[in-house]
């Protein structure tokens, strides 16, 4: 059989069967966080996810599948979430190679004295948000002065959980107002939406969402707590400042990176030479005495900094405060959420071969019968595929073209569905510990995902602000020519 052929063939499925590996992976997931908590992502997750898939694949194969079948579907799958596997290893290194090389010591040095305690969440999320308008993306702004800002806050003992929350708000943000966003014309140019229109009409949910983020992180210092008393705070520098040489040249890899952001270099690529160039530095900085030691000192040098990339980098000043702050990263400490993206996409991918997934949609699409109840329906798919597709651009992508002829047909122009997808879609994508959004902000920050999630402002109330407008009927926009419906 042709392999095209084979692969489009979709077994008829019964609501009730597509549901039952869902059904399984709630109950699952459930268990798992009730018994391990933030543990859950660990690995018991992963168990979930792999049994879950495995379940749709015994319905699949019942339904006439191959199992030959299935697997080349699994390998699709797995082959999106490529490009962010590869993106975690670099950032794994990038942290390594930043700590070792003293980048990271500067940045939490200078930042401190700089960001004051009591408007330290504030400031996170606005500089967030600028910085991934102008590069136009948030996976890029929190690799970069998102792991900053975390190290600051850690340095002054505010809450990290809160701080991942101001940060993925900020660059979901500005990534989903920026039209140099992926996401933003993937869902401009699906829904056959102009670019510029999709933004403006954008800021009629995204400002709302936004202002409320503003207000609770203007407070949240005071609601959390104490922080770190500014004598301590003080004694933290003074070590570090004797640990390692600290520099505003150092500032330059992290300048790099936004440079080759609002460039359009890929991530990847960026996080790389980003790396190389703090690794360059810190020979510069930390290593001369290696390096005057001829050929030996500097195969040592490699050694070091290769290791750190590899496996992290272990601080030793002997202040167990400031060697657990600047102690991590490297490409190993990616592989447990390397682990869950590649588990999330071999359930996805056992979804979409069988056709289940596609099967909860239609039957989704058969109880909208009015124009808010359809909005509404399309925010609600878009956050459903999140979970179950474990992939953002699939939910933008499924839900656009699924929703598309129908907004059409009753007279709604697409600029509701661009907008609504971005709602519900692309800012919930960080909220699922096993979508790739998810486990990048995780493990990129090392903040668990359920820990960050009641802190994400911005993220929890865009799809709630698109809902509300579903249900009243404000602001959604009919094309020209079309009668108005219930």
């Amino acid at each position: 059989m042709d392999e095209d052929v084979e692969l489009s063939a979709v077994p008829e499925m019964r609501l009730i069967q597509a549901l039952v590996p869902i059904a399984l992976l709630i109950l699952m997931l459930a268990g798992s966080v009730a018994s391990f908590g933030d543990e859950t992502t660990g690995g018991p997750a992963q168990i979930a996810l792999i049994i879950s898939g495995m379940v749709a694949a015994a319905i699949g194969v019942r339904k006439g599948l191959t199992w030959d079948m299935l697997e080349k579907a699994v390998v699709q799958s797995v082959s999106r979430s490529a490009v962010a596997i590869l993106i975690l290893l670099a950032v794994g290194a990038l942290i390594g190679v930043w700590m070792a090389a003293g980048v990271i010591p500067t940045i939490i040095y200078y930042g401190s004295l700089v960001l004051s305690p009591s408007i330290f969440y504030v400031a996170t999320l606005l500089v967030c948000a600028i910085v991934s308008m102008v590069i136009g993306s948030s996976w890029t702004t929190a690799a970069t002065i998102g792991i900053a800002l975390i190290s600051i806050a850690s340095a002054m003992g505010l809450s990290v959980e809160v701080t991942a929350g101001a940060i993925i708000s900020g660059a979901y943000f500005g990534d989903k107002l920026s039209p140099l966003s992926d996401t933003t014309n993937l869902a401009s140019g699906l829904s056959g939406t102009d670019l510029f229109k999709h933004i403006t009409f954008l800021l009629w949910t995204t400002t709302p969402s936004f202002v409320v983020a503003f207000i609770f992180f203007s407070g949240a210092t005071v609601m959390m707590g104490d922080v770190m008393p500014e004598s301590q705070i003080e004694a933290l520098r003074e070590t570090i400042a004797s640990t390692f040489v600290l520099h505003p040249v150092l500032f330059l890899p992290l300048l790099a990176m936004f440079g080759m952001g609002i460039s359009r270099v890929p991530a990847f690529v960026a996080i790389f030479v980003s790396t190389l160039i703090g690794g360059l530095l810190g020979s510069v900085f930390h290593d001369s005495a290696a390096v005057a030691g001829g050929i030996a000192g500097v195969l040592e040098y490699i050694k070091a900094y290769w290791l750190a990339a590899a496996n992290g980098y272990k601080a030793g000043s002997g202040e167990p405060i400031l060697d657990d702050l600047l102690s991590g990263g490297g490409m190993a400490s990616m592989l447990t959420t390397i682990w869950l993206i590649v588990s999330a996409m071999f359930f996805s991918g056992m979804m979409e071969r069988t056709g289940m997934l596609q099967r909860i949609l239609v039957s989704l699409l058969l109880l909208l019968k009015r124009d808010g109840s359809l909005v509404a329906g399309a925010g609600m798919t878009a956050l459903a595929t999140n979970t179950i597709a474990s992939d953002q651009y699939l939910s933008i992508v499924l839900t656009s073209r699924m929703y598309a002829d129908e907004f059409k047909k009753r007279g709604l122009d697409p600029v509701n569905l661009s907008r609504t997808v971005e709602d519900s879609g692309t800012v919930t994508s960080p909220l699922v510990p096993w979508n790739t959004c998810g486990a990048f902000m995780a493990g990129t920050l090392g903040v668990p995902t359920l820990a960050y999630l009641p802190f994400c402002i911005f993220n929890l109330t865009s799809p709630l602000v698109s809902l509300l407008y579903a249900a009243t009927g404000f602001k959604i926009l009919k094309l020209r020519g079309a009668e108005k419906s219930n």
